[in-house]
């Protein structure tokens, strides 16, 4: 069984990944791969530096600050990195679910953009992780990120309304981290894994 964990930016999803963790299940992070191939994918390099200009890696290192100024001002730039490292990110997805449901009856993948990059055909089951807007702000905010790159990236995210006509289980994180744990156990006994 493949899983899917989405929600917009400071919904919880983290969160309930951990939850997922804790309980002894492996979980696939699509931000983790994206930045593993952005870093070490030799063809994605090449592909960035001659799209963003040589200032777009120091040190062969992905220069991110300059990379989201770019990005998240410009809707035409972001999906032409998108389209660099997406489909990457889904064959690594691919492969790596592949290999673990070898030894795991079930796999989790947590990916902000399932929607919106069009990989919900990959998963069995998308869980939605959802949570009021001023809730999500003062969770990033305290993580140390500004309201101007909030509003930035939640502008690239479908709305949450959107997610959750097409969500097979929606899970609202407004309440405290032991109430979204108690949703992790009713997902548990919903798909039969405890």
């Amino acid at each position: 069984m493949k899983i899917a964990i989405t929600g917009n930016i400071g919904s919880g999803k983290s969160t309930f990944s951990r939850f997922v963790i804790e309980a002894g299940y492996p979980v696939l992070f699509a931000d983790d791969i994206s930045k593993y191939i952005l870093e070490s994918d030799e063809k994605v390099i090449e592909l960035i530096i001659k799209e963003f200009g040589k200032q777009s890696y120091i040190n062969q290192k992905p220069n991110k600050d300059f990379l989201a100024k770019e990005v998240f001002n410009d809707l035409g730039k972001l999906h032409k990195l998108e389209s660099i490292l997406h489909p990457r990110v889904f064959n690594t997805i691919e492969k790596s679910t592949k290999e673990l449901l070898k030894k795991h009856k079930i796999v989790f993948t947590e990916a902000a953009l399932i929607y919106e990059a069009d990989m919900e055909k990959m998963f069995d089951y998308v869980v939605l992780i959802t949570s009021e807007r001023e809730l999500r702000l003062k969770r990033k905010i305290s993580a140390g990120l500004t309201e101007d790159d909030f509003l930035k990236r939640e502008h690239n995210q479908y709305p949450e309304v959107e997610k959750m006509k097409r969500a097979d289980f929606i899970f609202s994180n407004n309440s405290t981290i032991e109430d979204l744990k108690s949703k992790f156990n009713f997902l548990c006994i919903t798909l039969g894994l405890n």
